[in-house]
């Protein structure tokens, strides 16, 4: 399929201020569209002027919620070279997700062209301040319109891209979780391995709960025995417990993440034991108790690494280390990533894409 690039008339103007630039709120001056028809295939592919798009009210994604989308980010480095992290790792999970959401299938190594080629177009877009990044949303909806529940024979996949600020603009600070432990984010056989809207959307009364009660995110139990330990917000979770790093597995109710993996390998060069197991609530709580759980964070796209200082389970809360420090893993592991993204370490692992 060939790539059209459409001209553009009118430019945006761009927030000089990189300090003031808020997540997902000003988006560049294209973006990347194509079409799917079924018995057509994906066609008609084209980079465009960014604009609304114009759906029927009847389109199957306002009633059915067939929607899929990924997160990712371009990096300007010290030398002025723009890099992607992982990229083609991102269109193998969206081609994932379309396979459980019954939507049609990307040619990924023609999707990452094209996002490059945006990104290149938008090079201006990229902020240049330490912290800073163009964050990528690929995307992929049903626009056929019709009241039926079954999947749509018509879908829109595009890219838009938005400059976004340094998420800790004061350092690393450990932030405050809840444990609910009556609402629950994924169950197995269902879709919580799936970057679809549907699960977020699913998150946001108990995110406001928490919100209400003073804490900075959610952390999900399962859904069966409401016992172990999920995802906390929106990321993977990783705890130091007797020395080794432990995560939950990937047994379909949470996300796959790619910064998740990237920390599981990091962790492995340096010679931290990796336990992918159930983890309890109880045994939370003991280990902090006793000592032996010495830190805890959030991994994913936006944050990187997020540590967590407390953890509250209904009456109970235990304190990571002091509650208010960086671990020495966390911060390591931060700054290891972030290093590689950046271009200020060397990336031994075929991680990094420069444009």
């Amino acid at each position: 399929m060939k790539l059209e690039i459409q001209p553009i008339e009118h430019l945006k103007p761009r927030i000089e201020d990189e300090t003031q630039l808020v997540f997902g709120k000003q988006f560049s001056d294209r973006m990347f569209v194509m079409d799917y028809q079924r018995g057509q295939g994906w066609h008609s592919a084209r980079i465009q002027p960014y604009q609304p798009f114009v759906l029927d009210p009847a389109a199957m994604v306002l009633h059915y919620a067939q929607e899929i989308f990924e997160g990712m980010k371009a990096f300007r480095r010290p030398d002025g070279q723009i890099a992607l992290f992982r990229p083609l790792d991102n269109m193998h999970r969206f081609n994932r997700s379309a396979e459980r959401m019954c939507m049609p299938e990307i040619d990924a190594e023609f999707m990452l062209e094209s996002i490059k080629e945006l990104v290149r177009l938008e090079a201006d877009w990229v902020p240049h301040t330490e912290g800073t990044s163009l964050y990528i949303r690929p995307a992929m909806i049903a626009s056929e319109p019709m009241l039926g529940v079954r999947p749509a024979d018509e879908y829109l996949c595009y890219v838009i891209v938005c400059p976004v600020g340094a998420y800790y603009k004061g350092g690393l600070a450990p932030v405050k979780i809840w444990m609910s432990d009556h609402y629950v984010r994924a169950a197995h056989g269902g879709t919580g391995e799936v970057k679809t809207g549907g699960n977020y959307a699913a998150s946001l009364y108990a995110a406001r709960q928490a919100a209400e009660q003073g804490y900075d995110q959610v952390l999900w139990l399962d859904a069966e025995e409401k016992r172990f330990i999920e995802e906390v917000g929106s990321m993977n979770v990783c705890f130091v417990l007797d020395g080794r790093l432990v995560t939950s597995p990937l047994s379909g109710t949470i996300l796959d993440g790619i910064t998740r993996r990237s920390i599981l390998t990091l962790a492995q060069e340096q010679g931290l034991e990796i336990e992918e197991r159930a983890l309890a609530v109880d045994e939370i709580f003991a280990a902090a108790d006793d000592g032996r759980l010495t830190e805890a964070f959030g991994v994913g796209t936006a944050v990187v690494v997020s540590p967590i200082g407390q953890l509250t389970y209904k009456d109970r809360t235990a304190k990571i280390g002091d509650g208010q420090t960086t671990g020495p893993w966390t911060q390591k592991f931060y700054d290891t990533l972030t290093g590689i993204q950046y271009g200020r370490l060397p990336d031994t692992h075929g991680w990094v894409e420069l444009l």
